[in-house]
């Protein structure tokens, strides 16, 4: 171990960024034992009506946002290093004692976060959204993974990259996805040329946080290979670029490459400020930026081949390592060591699995329902599952698709969207809440029939997340795709995940694969499948499938229409002929003035 601290007293902190907030939890190095853990909710949360945000984070003058966007403000997430990482000490020094957590023993501290998460600053890593110039420009904002308004530079990449016949395209099952980079930075190019221009990096989130803490940018070579279609140590040719829009040619020069770091790797050490921000020691390993999802199957100890990792929240990623290269239709990427080192990492995802739920429930509730879950003390999400877990597998009678955010794989669509048919006037909430848990189920079981039938075979499902905690979602999960699904022990899979990948950068293990062997945990096989449910399952599925393929390969481009009835619906329109009235002028004649108002709308 690179430092002079106790092997068997070292400390590790783990810090992971989700889509509303931040959570720190301090580890023990040579056991794992998480020690003590707090959680800060971003103050901005998700701007995706409204921007409300100004410089540094302070009220700015509200600007309506179009359909698809998703927003964050970077100020949010310093303000977990400085809330959440000293509470989390506070906590675990409480519970365990000042001998036992002292700050002096923390070796190191390593981050996730959500991706494709991207952030445009200057030079020196200040965001465009903190100067004062931009802060009504929504463009200068973070835009979340979720922000899936540049569909279209998306499929302008993909046809011209078929077109072309480019290498890389192969790479991502043949489609990237409107949420990466390449995507984001050509809409931000057409849409906002000033923002563009003023743009002197584009950063993923997870490495503007480590540029945070450790004064380095580096960039990490999970995101790269994944989100910046970064593969053979090379980025899209300049050419390519180029036929995209012409002032695209320099994207990958003037604004995205730089040094990229292996995972588990140290980025730098840790500032005075950080430290100060923290309490933290000065000059600590800072690990290099990893992806939420890639970070979480070292925790559940889940990184040989076969082992397929669900982190499954407001989305699901499934990330797997393979040990050959293999194309599989419809996944985010592959990349050599994407995951961990000497292993080919995959990565798929569902746009929307907890999102979905929480949409219904937010939505489509009777008050009789959240009246009667209060008067339990329960939640309506478990009054709900209670109420579905009563029902024989079919008897609702439905069957959705999991589409309300978009289809990230296998189809690689945001214009999707969401489906319930069978609905009739006695569909009740707990069928349609127990028929959308499902849809998810066959969503994930889409992605590994993918993977098993392009030779990347999948032989346990490893679940981490809030929603591991949902059993009947568990036990649908494990009759829907006919695996045994074993559960992360952790409650913070990624920041643990990321808590691994300190200890590593900090010399106290060789590699992430021997530090998961010790830190990482998983209660396996915690859930089996049941042979008659899932033959019940097997037989929806298959009516999934029949919608799925429908709605989702070209037989019926009604989404697609829809979307663009919605485009169309809520674009700004010519502003109307002034209304005047007359009025005395200050001679006594009459004059007119202009009585419209004026609303700001962003294109």
């Amino acid at each position: 171990m690179a430092t002079t601290v106790d092997p068997r007293r070292a400390l590790v902190v783990g810090v992971d960024y989700g889509t509303l907030s931040g959570r720190a939890v301090i580890v023990r190095v040579h056991d794992g034992a998480e020690l003590g853990s707090a959680v800060l909710a971003y103050p901005h949360a998700v701007m995706d009506r409204t921007l409300t945000a100004g410089p540094a984070g302070v009220a700015g003058t509200p600007v309506a946002l179009r359909p698809d966007w998703a927003l964050q403000v970077p100020s949010d997430y310093v303000d977990v290093l400085r809330s959440a990482v000293p509470a989390a000490l506070a906590a675990a020094r409480a519970e365990h004692g000042a001998d036992v957590v002292d700050p002096s023993l923390v070796i190191g501290i390593g981050t996730d976060f959500t991706a494709c998460t991207m952030v445009p600053t200057t030079s020196d890593g200040t965001p465009l959204s903190e100067l004062p110039q931009f802060a009504d420009r929504p463009h200068a904002y973070v835009k979340l993974w979720k922000h899936h308004a540049a569909q279209g530079q998306a499929d302008r990449i993909n046809d011209l990259a078929h077109a072309r016949g480019e290498s890389w395209i192969n790479r991502y099952g043949g489609l990237i996805s409107s949420e990466w980079e390449f995507a984001k930075g050509l809409q931000l190019l057409e849409e906002d040329r000033e923002v563009y221009d003023a743009t002197e990096h584009w950063v993923e989130a997870a490495d503007w946080i480590v540029w945070q803490l450790s004064g380095r940018y580096v960039r990490n070579a999970c995101t790269a290979g994944y989100k910046g279609i970064y593969q053979d140590g090379a980025y899209p040719s300049e050419g390519f670029l180029a036929a995209l829009n012409p002032d695209f040619a320099g994207f990958v020069a003037d604004k995205l490459a730089h040094e990229i770091g292996s995972l588990g790797a140290a980025a730098g050490t840790l500032t005075a400020e950080a430290a100060a921000w923290t309490g933290l020691p000065e000059g600590i390993a800072v690990a290099v930026g990893n992806v939420d999802a890639h970070v979480t199957a070292p925790a559940a100890g889940a990184v040989e081949p076969g082992q397929m990792t669900a982190i499954m929240g407001t989305s699901t990623c499934h990330v797997m390592n393979g040990e050959s290269l293999h194309e599989v239709p419809g996944m985010c990427g592959v990349v050599d060591g994407g995951i961990v080192d000497g292993l080919w990492g995959y990565e798929a995802g569902q746009s929307g699995v907890g999102d979905i739920f929480g949409w219904f429930v937010d939505t489509s509730v009777p008050p009789a329902y959240v009246d009667a879950a209060a008067a339990r003390g329960i939640s309506v999400h478990e009054h709900l599952t209670e109420l579905a877990a009563r029902q024989q597998i079919g008897e609702h009678g439905l069957v959705a698709l999991d589409w309300h955010s978009g289809n990230r794989s296998v189809l690689v669509d945001h214009e999707l969207s969401g489906v319930v048919v069978g609905q009739a006037l006695a569909t009740t909430p707990e069928d349609q809440y127990r028929a959308l848990l499902e849809a998810t189920a066959f969503g994930t079981r889409t992605i590994v029939e993918a993977f098993n039938s392009s030779g990347v075979p999948v032989t346990e499902l490893v679940v981490a997340g809030g929603l591991l905690k949902n059993a009947l979602l568990m036990q649908i999960y494990a009759d829907v795709t006919r695996l045994p699904l074993s559960t992360i022990a952790s409650d913070q899979g990624p920041a643990l995940g990321s808590a691994i990948h300190a200890a590593v950068a900090a010399g106290a293990y060789p590699d992430v694969r021997a530090a998961a062997q010790v830190m990482g945990r998983r209660t396996v096989a915690a859930y089996t499948p049941i042979e008659p449910n899932a033959l019940r399952y097997d037989a929806i599925f298959a009516e999934y499938t029949l919608l799925h393929d429908y709605f989702g390969r070209g037989t019926n481009d009604v989404m697609h229409r829809l979307r663009a009835i919605r485009r169309a619906a809520t674009s700004p329109q010519p502003a109307p002929p002034a209304e005047t009235a007359p009025m005395a002028g200050p001679d006594g004649t009459e004059t007119t003035i202009s009585a419209v108002s004026a609303t700001a709308v962003f294109a």
